[in-house]
């Protein structure tokens, strides 16, 4: 494998250890840390044959790095795609899927339930560059064949959708796509590489934050977008290079080695998520749970039939007194009660994270959008994330039930 030998058919937990390595003369263990802005040519004729796309050569960090190098083609390996590109942060990753091929004229369809930021991308950016964009509710797929009736560019969705875990057929939105002639991206942070592989099951890109789970332990940023050779390597590696959203080379070492720990960490979360889920499920102090893989969930079959993990993330509303308007200040209050009631659940908008952390969605990550749009999508003040870390499952649980008792 040091030498890319793909001969044998290895399972991703391998492919996380063994893909990715180019040693040096040195020949060491650990992956290398090229801190280097720029490369040294042979001579001038070799510069101009680079610059003019001749020979394939290191040229610029902006360009290509090999530290970087090996993270994408590590990535690659896990998620069974042909071609990886990193990117600064995950907000780059998803702008950049998007806007490389998207130009005045053209029409995205995305779900409704995104990140913040996404939305605020499409309505203040894309929107005023003459590109219509058109939501739909992602989890009904009668919704998705009214859109996808008529010509589309692009198509993007999260699934598990963030926060409220609506899950998308992505099978039956991939094929409305191809008939759309749209390119279909998926932005699967929340599920990760190890728990859902959009690209088996039909979509055409793939979008992470990999300062989430990738990283998974609150130090770096970087982003990531995987594909078909043609897409990441023409319009997608062109935009990169020219507008600079390149990740740096410590964050790729940094978030390689993680690489080679996140299906430990993500199956562990994910394990004591489920368990959890759960057990709020049915507290009395809490009046909604949401997790992909709990039976209470109104996507769950659709969640078994593509998701072999539910992901690490639940999320709750806590229970209001009869009468409390989910969208006033007294809902607010009381998950602020029970966030700020919590030892172990670190306050953050983050997720991920090997710590727990509490969100509360509609005053940071989802802030923009309007109290009406909030609610469309199933999000109200009494709405709180939970992103389970690894620690003791039973520490968490005690950590929540005393938390619980507050409100």
């Amino acid at each position: 494998m040091t030498n890319q030998d793909n001969s044998h058919s290895y399972g991703p937990d391998t492919l996380a250890l063994h893909t990715g390595i180019h040693r040096s003369e040195a020949n060491e263990m650990s992956e290398g840390l090229f801190l280097t802005q720029g490369y040294a040519y042979e001579s001038a004729e070799q510069a101009a044959a680079a610059f003019a796309g001749d020979i394939d050569v290191y040229m610029y960090s902006r360009y290509a790095n090999p530290t970087v190098t090996a993270f994408q083609e590590r990535l690659a390996a896990i998620e069974g795609a042909e071609a990886c590109f990193g990117t600064a942060t995950g907000m780059a990753a998803v702008f950049v899927s998007l806007a490389s091929i998207l130009k005045q004229g053209d029409r995205l369809v995305a779900g409704r339930a995104l990140f913040g930021s996404s939305i605020q991308v499409f309505t203040n950016y894309f929107e005023n560059w003459g590109i219509t964009v058109d939501y739909v509710d992602a989890h009904d797929n009668d919704d998705w064949a009214r859109a996808l009736s008529t010509p589309a560019k692009v198509v993007f969705v999260e699934s598990p959708s963030n926060p409220m875990q609506d899950v998308v057929d992505i099978p039956a939105v991939a094929k409305l796509s191809k008939a759309a002639g749209a390119l279909f991206v998926v932005d699967n942070v929340f599920a990760t590489a190890i728990g859902q592989k959009p690209l088996e099951l039909g979509a055409d890109a793939v979008v992470y934050s990999a300062t989430k789970h990738i990283d998974g332990q609150g130090r770096v940023m970087g982003g990531a977008i995987l594909g078909s050779a043609e897409y990441i390597n023409g319009p997608v590696k062109q935009m990169v290079r020219q507008m600079g959203a390149t990740m740096s080379p410590f964050n790729a070492w940094v978030l390689l080695k993680s690489l080679e720990t996140l299906s430990v960490r993500v199956r562990a979360q994910s394990s004591s998520a489920a368990d959890l889920a759960a057990w709020l499920d049915a507290h009395p102090k809490v009046a909604l749970a949401r997790y992909p893989l709990l039976p209470s969930h109104p996507q769950y079959e659709l969640a078994k039939s593509q998701m072999t993990l539910g992901g690490t993330l639940v999320t709750i509303d806590v229970a209001l007194p009869q009468g409390t308007d989910p969208a006033g200040p007294a809902a607010r209050a009381a998950a602020f009660r029970f966030m700020n009631a919590l030892d172990l659940f670190e306050v953050s908008n983050n997720l991920g994270d090997a710590k727990s952390i509490s969100t509360h969605p509609a005053t940071t990550t989802h802030n923009k959008m309007t109290p009406e749009a909030r609610a469309a999508v199933g999000m109200s003040e009494a709405t709180v994330r939970l992103s389970i870390g690894l620690e003791e499952l039973e520490d968490l649980r005690a950590d929540l039930e005393r938390a619980l008792a507050t409100i």
